[in-house]
């Protein structure tokens, strides 16, 4: 009989170990196939491995939960791991999901455990409803990056988001693109998608984030490979398999 597999998602190290650790104990037969620690991570982890689980942090670097949990739907059975107030613990009773709660209890999550046992033998939870809840319970408004400064000699170039069409992974440096420059910066892309409006830059590749704003079109050749054509660029921006759910009709 094949083995359940799962995907642990969680920025915190300790909280992760503890986790494994705890389900190793649990469960016993449960392969653990990957760790993440951010939200793009996640999803190309989800799309390598397709677990029958995941343990999911709501709030994690570059994309939250809810936004991988999103992609998840339907495919893969969700355990949300969160410090969420009681008001949000209703939403996912509710949505037929379950939740571990921080700091971990060993018996919420031999609970957990009993039921995601039963889950298995059924198709995955569609959390389209449920996610819309805790949207509008909603966290505090966050502050976005609006500005990146670069050095140009002995002056310091400001350029806003608004002008920025791309950012692009360069070794240790991340490029910046705008439609009529580039500029190299010491942040990494993994740093900058913490920092950057999500409704506004899209990660469309492991090395590459797009402002929306710059796309003219997307594109998609026989094989179903997607590039993002830019309204001020020459170039065309390849889209990964983890990431074409964004560009699909929903």
């Amino acid at each position: 009989m094949r083995r359940p597999t799962a995907l642990i998602a969680e920025d915190e190290p300790l909280l992760r170990g503890e986790l494994r650790s705890a389900l190793g104990q649990l469960w016993p037969e449960l392969e653990i196939l990957a760790e993440t620690d951010d939200g793009p991570e996640t999803l190309l982890a989800l799309a390598e491995h397709e677990p029958d689980v995941i343990f999911l942090d709501i709030k994690m670097p570059g994309m939250s939960g809810l936004e991988v949990a999103r992609v998840a739907s339907g495919k893969t059975h969700v355990t949300f791991v969160t410090a969420y107030d009681q008001y949000a613990i209703a939403a996912f009773e509710q949505g037929a999901v379950d939740y571990v709660m921080k700091p971990l209890s060993m018996a919420r999550l031999a609970a957990t455990v009993g039921r995601l046992r039963e889950r298995l033998q059924s198709k995955p939870t569609d959390l389209g409803t449920l996610l819309e809840q805790l949207r509008r319970i909603g966290a505090p408004q966050r502050q976005f990056l609006r500005w990146i400064t670069v050095a140009e000699g002995r002056t310091v170039r400001l350029i806003t988001v608004d002008e920025i069409c791309y950012f692009r992974a360069d070794n240790k440096y991340t490029s910046v693109v705008s439609a009529d420059g580039e500029w190299l910066i010491s942040e990494t892309i993994k740093s900058l998608l913490g920092e950057l409006d999500p409704e506004v830059f899209l990660q469309i590749h492991r090395g590459t984030v797009v402002n929306i704003n710059a796309i003219e079109s997307i594109e998609s050749d026989s094989h179903g490979h997607m590039k993002v054509r830019l309204r001020k660029r020459a170039e065309s921006l390849p889209v990964s398999a983890s990431f074409a759910h964004h560009f699909r009709r929903k």
